[in-house]
């Protein structure tokens, strides 16, 4: 897998800590660099705090992505959009993860760890590290945002 992006971070709460650290070891299998933010291990921790960990560092150009992993997605990404120029997609499918990279630019993805097998995890942060943004009309309304 050859991944668009050079610098790669990546961060989960409690319940998405064992599929963060498979996808951390997964993208280090492929040779991707990866910064982990944390956390080290299952206590039980609050999401926005890791959440704007990443959002932080993509924000400031540390890295070009994230990667975020909570139980559902949703309370990572809800978190991470507070961040202003972060474009955070809870993705599902393959589908939902091409089109938030092709249209939205999203620089970051996150994922349930309840809702989603591991298998599918992987793929979809490899089609979210492999699409590229198309632009064009696109990018009008992205500055919308």
């Amino acid at each position: 897998m050859k991944s668009l992006f050079k610098k790669v971070c990546i961060s989960s709460d409690h319940a998405g800590y064992r599929l963060k650290e498979l996808i951390k070891d997964f993208l280090i299998n492929k040779n991707i660099s990866i910064i982990d933010l944390g956390p080290s291990n299952e206590s039980s921790v609050d999401y926005p705090d890791y959440a704007k960990k990443v959002s932080n560092r993509v924000k400031s150009s540390k890295s070009d992505v994230g990667i975020l992993v909570c139980g559902s997605g949703t309370g990572m990404a809800i978190s991470a959009n507070k961040t202003k120029r972060i474009r955070a997609a809870v993705c599902y499918n393959l589908k939902s993860t091409r089109l938030c990279r092709q249209h939205n630019n999203a620089n970051i993805i996150t994922l349930g760890s309840r809702l989603i097998n591991k298998k599918d995890a992987l793929k979809l942060v490899s089609v979210f590290l492999q699409t590229k943004f198309e632009g064009g009309r696109h990018l009008k309304r992205i500055k919308k945002i």
